[in-house]
């Protein structure tokens, strides 16, 4: 599987009342991450004619990450079929390499045109393969 990687640095507006990121953010995080991947990836064509919605998030959260701390996060495509992909994505801290998050989200592809599911492409598959 191809990942794709970003960073984030955690700011103020990030954490919550205990001063750690707040859960709402690592979610926030998790859709960041699988848009930017898409849109690294689809060519101009794809993009005008597809588009993703969430059906199913589950994220389980490891280890705090407080202000400053410098963020990775790592996704790739564990299968997909018909109309919907499973999306992985695991959160780190890049200095200790601890894992923050890990977050598996069901994707349902759709047609710009109808707004229905649609069969996801040989073409879009190997894009992420």
């Amino acid at each position: 599987m191809q990942s794709f990687e970003i960073q984030i640095i955690v700011a103020q507006e990030d954490l919550d009342n205990l001063n750690h990121v707040n859960n709402v953010r690592y979610v926030q995080w998790v859709q960041d991450v699988a848009e930017q991947h898409w849109h690294a990836k689809a060519t101009e064509q794809i993009l005008s004619e597809y588009f993703w919605v969430l059906l199913k998030h589950h994220i389980e959260y490891k280890n705090p990450a407080v202000l400053g701390d410098v963020i990775t996060l790592k996704t790739y495509i564990k299968e997909s079929g018909g109309a919907t992909c499973v999306r992985m994505v695991d959160i780190y801290n890049k200095k200790t390499n601890k894992l923050l998050a890990s977050s598996e989200t069901t994707w349902c592809l759709l047609s710009q045109k109808n707004m229905r599911p649609a069969r996801i492409t040989e073409e879009i598959k190997t894009l992420f393969s």
